[in-house]
């Protein structure tokens, strides 16, 4: 998982991509690829 500045160019990198909030940090994950996984905070 890496932890990017902007989720927005993450979510970009593949159409199945959903922004997620869980305790506080915003994570962007990708059931189909789970490769793209990225956190933000």
């Amino acid at each position: 998982m890496k932890v990017v500045n902007s989720l927005k160019s993450a979510k970009n990198r593949h159409k199945q991509c959903r922004i997620v909030r869980r305790k506080g940090r915003v994570y962007v994950i990708n059931k189909q690829n789970p490769r793209f996984k990225a956190r933000q905070g």
